[in-house]
């Protein structure tokens, strides 16, 4: 991730909506395995542009509705998906505060009383609950000599945990808030070490259909798998180079994002830990590589045609921009989200429908919609290209 101490951009003005532009010609080489019955494309929506400082995570809420953002400043910021407004503010920023890092909405299941609950981190080691539509902060606590850089829940929102600077993965009791357990890396050296972390730790994802594994990924180039019952990382998957919300599950099938300029987007089988295939990212002769700070699976499938979400999003430093992949069309790239003068720190897709938001160092965030071609309404947006 990038420095939490660089100096932050000018004040943007308020929220606006694409002017109409020409769609710029693309660049991105024609995809192979084109699918004729439904290809898709990116169709621009708005832009928010009032965050006056870096944006390092967003998170829609579990009905897409709303988009929760951390920025540089510490502020906590809560937009409208749908108008791009500002809907609450629960911490204002402020040009002394250390950057918040991670959010994540607790899921609304059935057993959850109180609705619209987010939990936030930062680069003090701060951990807090807060209730969206109220702005209020229901419970806070600190995690001494850490930075936290990832958060996620279980599944069935009983448990949540944290990973950052200090290379553990702590599990809390989403009702009392107090420790489950502590992950760490094992007594040994060298080959001969149990497996965890040996460095900064910036994804942490439970997998989707066993809360009691947790995968995590981070600086020391290996996807760590763990059991929370155990206590302990069970295996090590080597390669990946985390450095932000990069790691992703859908099934069995781990996705990661690596800051490198090589191969950085790679799917993995989570039963072996072998590569399944590398995801071609194309850079089109720019001298400026895609490094990856984000990668995620989409969240909903396109409604009538698949029964698994297909798409596939990444964002990048050096041509600073995010990319949508299609995986039911030979990985091609759908579409090129660009125009950011600084690096894309965070994507995330809405639960409920192809909408992507993208944020990062140039404090905007963008909305952006997957479609059918022939399908795309509104305005055309120059930073918005198409395969």
């Amino acid at each position: 991730m990038a420095s939490f101490f660089g100096a932050p951009p000018a004040t943007a003005p308020p929220v606006t909506v694409p002017a109409a532009k020409a769609v710029a010609a693309s660049s991105v080489p024609p995809c192979p395995g084109s699918h004729p019955s439904t290809p898709l494309c990116l169709q621009p929506a708005i832009t928010i542009t009032e965050n006056t400082s870096e944006v390092f995570a967003i998170k829609f809420n579990p009905d897409g509705k709303f988009l929760a953002a951390c920025c540089g400043d510490g502020a906590i910021r809560v937009f409208n998906s749908e108008t791009g407004r500002m809907a609450y503010n629960l911490q204002r920023g402020s040009a002394v505060a250390l950057p918040s890092t991670a959010v994540k909405f607790r899921p609304d299941v059935e057993s959850v009383k109180t609705k619209n609950v987010l939990v936030s981190a930062d680069a003090l080691g701060n951990v807090e609950h807060w209730h969206m539509t109220s702005g209020k902060c229901l419970h806070s606590f600190k995690e001494e000599d850490n930075q936290i850089f990832a958060l996620d829940f279980r599944p069935d929102a009983t448990q949540f945990a944290t990973a950052g600077k200090d290379t553990a993965i702590r599990i809390y009791d989403e009702q009392t808030k107090q420790q489950v357990v502590k992950m760490e890396r094992g007594l040994g050296f060298g080959p001969s070490a149990a497996p965890g972390h040996s460095n900064r730790v910036f994804a942490v994802k439970f997998h989707p259909n066993d809360p009691n594994v947790l995968i995590s990924g981070g600086w020391d180039n290996t996807i760590q798998v763990w059991d929370c019952r155990a206590g302990k990382a069970q295996r090590s998957i080597f390669g990946p180079h985390l450095c932000g919300e990069a790691i992703d599950l859908q099934g069995d099938i781990i996705l990661t994002g690596s800051h490198r300029a090589d191969d950085p987007l790679e799917l993995w089988d989570f039963g072996s830990g072998e590569k399944i295939s590398t995801v071609k990212i194309f850079d089109d002769g720019r001298s400026e590589p895609s490094q990856l700070y984000s990668a995620q699976f989409a969240k909903a499938s396109l409604s009538g045609y698949d029964e698994k979400p297909r798409l596939i999003a990444c964002g990048s430093s050096g041509v600073n921009e995010a990319r949508v992949y299609d995986m039911e069309n030979g990985n091609c790239c759908v579409g090129v989200v660009g125009g950011m003068t600084r690096a894309v720190f965070a994507t995330d897709w809405s639960p409920k429908a192809n909408k992507l938001a993208v944020a990062g160092g140039d404090a905007s965030i963008r909305f952006v919609n997957v479609v059918e071609k022939g399908n795309v309404e509104g305005e055309a947006d120059e930073n918005v290209t198409q395969n």
